[in-house]
């Protein structure tokens, strides 16, 4: 594990050449989600390819680039742009990011996705704070030898979404009078949409949306101490006995559509943390 280490100074170096600030809020955006960039006072932006180990993002709508700046007059850092599984990345490489954050300061990670809504009382266009996940992806970022200086050999779980930022969510929502629904997120490895009979099985076990993302990067945060917050935005319906076909143009779509509520949310949630 010593390799991870060197990897992450690796890319800590090329990162402090630019800045010796410290920060405390991370975002990870996800498909078609990238507006809340536009929120940020950008101090300066890196491409994936400037960064010694990141992987490149493969992904329409991801651009690739990791952000630094101010949101709600506080430094944060931002993936604009994710990595997955279906992508051929491993899951160390598609939570690397993750591991770097915390060695620029972050104290708080704020993760978004795209997912599919199974919950029939959950409609497309919908914000959902995640409360709570299922792991169905067929891996972990945590197999394998164990560093102690990242986190423990076998960290808790019980709290994976921080019960005070979800309050805190909620508060903000009810302000604004935006809807938010709260439940489960099931990660499947993708990248092919699901089965009606898939769908019925995941609604069964217990989860309200699904997507191919969030819960290696969610798992690392909770690994290295990062208190975490989860949204999904539900960009189709996927009731098996009325499923329709879609494609990824009208996921994109419907995602930055429904975007503004949840920027919104995030950026006050940044703005109120200590």
């Amino acid at each position: 594990m010593t390799a991870l280490i060197d990897k992450i100074n690796d890319t800590l170096k090329v990162i402090r050449a630019k800045t010796d600030k410290e920060y405390p809020v991370g975002i990870i955006l996800g498909t078609g989600l990238g507006g809340l960039v536009n929120e940020i006072e950008i101090d300066f932006e890196m491409d994936y390819s400037e960064l010694p180990h990141f992987p490149l993002s493969t992904v329409e709508s991801h651009k690739g680039k990791l952000i630094f700046g101010k949101l709600g007059g506080k430094n944060v850092v931002a993936m604009q742009g994710r990595f997955h599984y279906y992508e051929g990345y491993t899951m160390q490489q598609i939570t690397f990011p993750v591991r770097v954050m915390k060695f620029l300061g972050v104290k708080t990670l704020l993760i978004s996705n795209a997912a599919g809504g199974m919950n029939p009382l959950f409609k497309r266009g919908d914000v959902m704070l995640i409360a709570d996940h299922i792991n169905l992806l067929g891996d972990n970022p945590l197999i394998g030898a164990n560093d102690d200086q990242l986190g423990p050999r076998f960290p808790d779980m019980s709290e994976p979404y921080n019960l005070e930022l979800i309050k805190l969510a909620e508060e903000i929502a009810l302000e604004n009078k935006i809807k938010l629904q709260k439940g489960v997120f099931v990660a499947v490895a993708g990248p092919n949409l699901e089965t009606k009979a898939e769908y019925r099985f995941l609604r069964s076990i217990g989860a309200d949306v699904v997507g191919m993302s969030t819960i290696p990067e969610n798992i690392v945060a909770n690994h290295m101490g990062i208190k975490t917050l989860g949204f999904s935005i539900i960009t189709d319906e996927c009731f098996p006995d009325s499923l329709k076909a879609v494609d990824v143009e009208e996921i994109i779509a419907v995602a930055m559509k429904a975007e503004p509520k949840m920027t919104l949310i995030m950026k006050e949630i940044v703005k109120r943390i200590q």
